[in-house]
């Protein structure tokens, strides 16, 4: 018999501009937990965050090195949407956000998948808020 195989997505690079504001941007105004923070040398660290009570999914915060990862900071989709933090209280965490000063790009909205808003992060990383039904 074969064993059944099992996967999960560990963490998603996000490339970024600096490590530092990145971490404060996220715990602070996102509230995420800072995982790990491993000095690897040369400049680089490994930088893990995670979003509260999060499954195991976390984010690696890359701090740009080269001039074409430069370019991609904040636009990593070609403008879409690229990542989706789901709730389990919408009105709760979009109130918390907005009075970090988190830059929302329009109103919420109601769905028939359930609510969702689209904010940024601090370099322009579009992300969805949504709290499915």
């Amino acid at each position: 018999m074969q064993e059944q195989i099992k996967q999960n997505i560990g963490a998603i690079a996000l490339v970024v501009e600096n490590y530092d504001e990145a971490i404060a941007f996220y715990t602070q105004k996102l509230r995420f937990e800072l995982v790990e923070d491993t000095d690897l040398g040369d400049g680089k660290r490994w930088v893990l965050i995670t979003p509260p009570n999060s499954n195991g999914t976390n984010l690696l915060l890359a701090q740009a090195s080269t001039y074409e990862q430069k370019l991609s900071v904040g636009n990593q989709t070609g403008g879409r949407v690229f990542m989706f933090l789901h709730t389990n209280d919408f009105w709760r965490d979009y109130e918390i956000m907005q009075s970090q000063g988190v830059i929302f790009k329009e109103e919420p909205r109601v769905e028939e998948y359930g609510t969702v808003v689209v904010f940024e992060d601090l370099y322009g990383t579009k992300w969805d808020l949504l709290q499915l039904n």
